[in-house]
């Protein structure tokens, strides 16, 4: 347990080189996403979908935590539906972060921004004080650091903050393995073990797109250093300061979980359509092809895979290449690595189990002896459609086994000049692997009707793009809004969708009356293809409505129904 690597001339303090590590991953992240810097509030990366939806998410914490901290998840989108950050993964943990920022779309978009930045640099720094917890090297550390938190697949992903933010994972299971005294010797600190599992809360309070897999790990591994304890025999009692932190810290992580779940579990009972389907897994599900194809941003291997992506059934979540240097290293590190043989099995093994459920039902037998079993009977894996995501804690096993591997390479190389050389080549494939483009894309300008508009507003067209686009405009004062986008579609929004498509005209005047919408907005340029093309030249004389134009659009605003009319 205490196989660490060969000490260095001049000793850095554990501070000073958590220090360093984050500020490593800061400037990492900053060179290696770089055009996101130019861009903070003007432009978003990678598309004008889910990052839109995110940004208005963020913008949400922050007016939750301001103005109703006790109903966090009763967002002002999907009007009048109750819960509806709970449509997909809450992004509420970063709330106190985006107190920092201001109101507006230009704050969202510079709030997105450093978030998306700072996720890739937690997860480097989070997985770089792991494996130096466990006994290596510092070159073996940034090694792993880059290969976690830069493997080529998170180039498919940066569209989800949700699973680029996975830095809490190896940064919980650092302060853990610490506090405990695992890997570098110590005695316990119950400081560090009670702050462990309020990291791994925190990563809860992200989403439970990797909190949930998060949260089966932490009970395995539980269960594992439970279980060699007690096989120990005469092993020493831990202290009880170390016992009453540890169950001080469980009993949080379990709390915050479950009242992140509530929000979730009343959606799924109240909305039906949200449930997931064995049909949902099928699409999502990647086949053994996708964990060797690369996305079409890396600058390595985009162009050769070209065939491979195009013979998988949905590229955008099936490119999860983990990157060659990293398989290698990893096999080295299996095979001859510096750490004991049962924790190199025990990684090799996670790896493996990691795989095979992440192919979901593409794994013979269609997945019903390995992942189904968990979406059957494991709670709260109903509501995960994309096994694919299973990549993260596997990238996590293969870097752990990959930074043992390079300090045995470097150590055979014969120490000195030979060792560093070896350890800055490795950083140079690793950091090839990893390179790629990250498009940023302006986002769409404000219309002056949708600015600090007098709510609830129904805003045409819409439609899942149309009303993402809602969703992010409504940042300019987050009024009620009729709009929404997310994981699934509630009927509500569907059946009134339907029942407006011939806006405006009497029968769905009176529809909106009756939902309680006080203005429609018309985005005439966004209608072309739409039910809503022709709707500005309709007549509206004799209908309970004004109508005039705000710049682009069309603003309509509806007569409330009578007290006592039927709603």
């Amino acid at each position: 347990m205490t196989h660490l690597a060969p000490p260095t001339r001049r000793r850095v303090g554990v501070r000073t080189e958590a220090l360093l590590a984050t500020l490593t991953g800061i400037v990492l992240a900053c060179l290696l996403r770089r055009p996101v810097l130019s861009s903070l509030t003007t432009g978003i990366p990678e598309d004008l979908g889910d990052p839109l939806l995110q940004a208005w998410q963020l913008a949400w914490g922050r007016e939750a935590l301001l103005h109703q901290p006790l109903a966090p998840f009763d967002a002002n989108t999907f009007w009048p539906l109750r819960g509806s950050l709970a449509f997909s993964d809450s992004l509420l943990g970063y709330a106190p972060l985006g107190l920092l920022f201001g109101e507006g779309p230009s704050a969202a978009l510079l709030r997105y921004n450093v978030c998306f930045l700072l996720s890739y640099a937690l997860a480097f720094s989070g997985a770089y004080a792991l494996v130096r917890q466990l006994g290596a090297s510092r070159t073996a550390g940034a090694v792993c650091g880059l290969a976690f938190a830069y493997a080529p697949w998170h180039l498919a992903q940066e569209g989800h903050l949700q699973i680029l933010s996975c830095g809490a994972i190896p940064l919980s299971l650092a302060l853990l393995a610490r506090g405990h005294g695992y890997g570098r010797p110590g005695p316990p600190r119950p400081a560090l073990v009670l702050a462990g599992w309020a990291v791994a809360a925190w990563q809860v309070t992200l989403g439970f797109g990797l909190g949930l897999q998060f949260g089966y790990l932490l009970g395995v591994l539980t269960l594992v250093y439970g279980a060699a304890w007690l096989l120990r025999g005469r092993a020493p009692r831990p202290p009880p300061a170390l016992v009453a932190t540890e169950a001080i810290g469980m009993a949080l992580f379990l709390l915050v979980a479950a009242l992140f779940a509530l929000p979730y579990l009343t959606v799924a009972d109240e909305h039906p359509e949200a449930r997931r389907s064995v049909a949902d897994l099928e699409l999502f599900s990647p086949p053994l092809q996708g964990f060797v194809t690369a996305p079409a941003d890396s600058l390595l291997y985009g162009r050769a895979h070209e065939e491979q992506r195009a013979d998988l059934p949905f590229a955008p979540e099936m490119t999860l290449a983990v990157g060659g240097a990293l398989v290698a290293l990893g096999a080295l590190g299996l095979v001859g690595g510096r750490w004991p043989l049962r924790r190199r099995l025990g990684l090799a093994a996670g790896a493996g189990v990691l795989l095979v459920l992440a192919m979901g039902t593409q794994f013979v037998g269609g997945g019903r002896w390995t992942y189904l079993l968990l979406f059957d009977y494991a709670p709260g894996w109903e509501g995960i459609r994309t096994p694919g995501r299973l990549v993260v804690p596997m990238t996590l096993a293969l870097a752990l086994l990959a930074a043992t591997g390079l300090d045995r390479l470097r150590e055979g190389a014969g120490g000195g000049r030979r060792a560093h050389l070896v350890g800055l080549l490795a950083l140079a494939v690793v950091g090839a692997e990893s390179l790629g483009t990250t498009p940023v894309l302006p986002a769409p300008p404000l219309p002056a009707a949708l600015d600090r508009a007098a709510g609830p507003v129904l805003v045409l067209p819409s439609d899942p793009f149309n009303d993402i686009r809602a969703m992010y405009f409504s940042t300019a004062g987050l009024y009620p809004l009729v709009n929404g986008y997310s994981g699934f579609t509630p009927t509500r929004l569907t059946t009134l969708r339907a029942s407006v498509a011939t806006f405006p005209d009497p029968a769905s005047v009176l529809v909106l009356r009756a939902y309680g919408v006080r203005q429609v907005v018309l985005l005439p340029t966004s209608a072309s293809g739409t039910p809503w093309q022709d709707a500005e030249d309709k007549p509206v004389e004799g209908l309970p409505l004004t109508r005039r134009q705000v710049g682009d659009a069309i603003v309509y605003e509806l007569e409330s129904l009578p007290r006592g009319a039927a709603r």
